[in-house]
């Protein structure tokens, strides 16, 4: 055999020596799967639209264990709207709950809350079967859903009747929710948007200094839904001023309400991250407090703008 073809044979067999070492070195690519219209509500005396609409879609990686879950509840003023895996949190390595909840005008307050609390329940009961924690259950949602997560949250009473406590939630993470009455619980009392009203269906009116860790994002305040900013921000200052020591106020500056959700997905997932990352090392709370300082780059004055990553620009309350 001539020598040159030799040589070239040797130099073959090493690329693929290489290329076999390189595939096994790699880690295997983590797969997902989707479960779909899981009811959340069974037993005796359900309605027709309790069973059409108490239902979720779980999404999982395989073979996981001890990730964290995200409850996702989906925006549409109460009144329409409908279940999805948000693309933004997939493939993050963790589970989402996409749930379902019953509509106005058929469904009437607080039984869109009781639907919340009850798809939030099922998450603390059948996360480890999907590879997830107790420990680990978070609670987020866009506009409605903001609404509710901020209110099975917050108000004790909706989790308490499923046995849970609310404080057991990992956090919250409420995307442009209304922090006063929502507006279509105030329609259904005949009170018009404009006037605002602070009851015990207002997320403000729990504002308690044991509550989980909270992240609020609201779009630009100039392009936001009407008071929807001002809203977070007086909802941010109460939980200070009732001594919560873990409440972030972000604005995403240049979006507007129904534009804010996907530069804020990012900054759910750091923020479910960190938290799940803080849990697991069981850090003393001052590095915990550290961690959060860091997690964006920080001026020294409240109301700055800071650029995230993506290119967004975040003006942060600080704590």
């Amino acid at each position: 055999m001539p020598a040159m073809l030799r040589r070239l044979l040797a130099l073959i067999s090493a690329v693929l020596v290489a290329t076999a070492a390189s595939a096994q070195d790699k880690p295997a690519e983590t797969k997902y799967k989707t479960v779909k219209d899981i009811p959340y509500r069974t037993g005796d005396g359900l309605t027709d639209a309790m069973r059409e609409r108490c239902r979720l879609d779980v999404y999982h990686p395989e073979d996981a264990k001890n990730v964290p879950t995200v409850v996702w509840f989906h925006g549409g003023g109460l009144t329409s709207g409908s279940k999805s895996i948000p693309t933004a949190l997939t493939n993050k390595g963790l589970i989402v709950v996409a749930a379902n909840y019953r509509l106005a005008p058929k469904a009437k307050s607080p039984e869109y809350v009781e639907d919340a609390a009850a798809a939030v329940a099922w998450a603390f009961e059948n996360a480890e079967k999907y590879g997830g924690s107790r420990k680990l259950i978070f609670v987020s949602g866009h506009s409605a859903g903001g609404y509710l997560t901020s209110m099975v949250g917050l108000d004790k009473r909706w989790l308490k009747a499923h046995k849970i406590d609310a404080d057991e939630i990992a956090g919250l993470v409420p995307l442009s929710g209304q922090a006063i009455t929502h507006f279509t619980v105030r329609a259904e009392r005949g009170i018009e948007k404009t006037r605002p009203v602070i009851d015990d269906m207002a997320p403000l009116y729990h504002v308690r200094k044991d509550a989980p860790p909270l992240l609020i994002i609201s779009g630009d305040r100039d392009k936001e839904m009407v008071g929807r900013y001002e809203e977070a921000a007086y909802f941010r200052r109460m939980m200070k001023e009732v001594g919560h020591k873990d409440v972030e106020l972000l604005e995403l500056q240049g979006y507007d309400h129904g534009g804010m959700a996907e530069p804020a997905f990012p900054l759910l997932v750091k923020f479910v991250k960190a938290r799940a990352a803080t849990a697991a090392a069981k850090q003393p709370e001052r590095v915990r407090s550290r961690q959060r300082r860091n997690t964006f780059r920080r001026r020294p004055c409240a109301g700055t703008r800071t650029p995230s990553s993506s290119g967004v620009v975040i003006r942060r309350r600080s704590p």
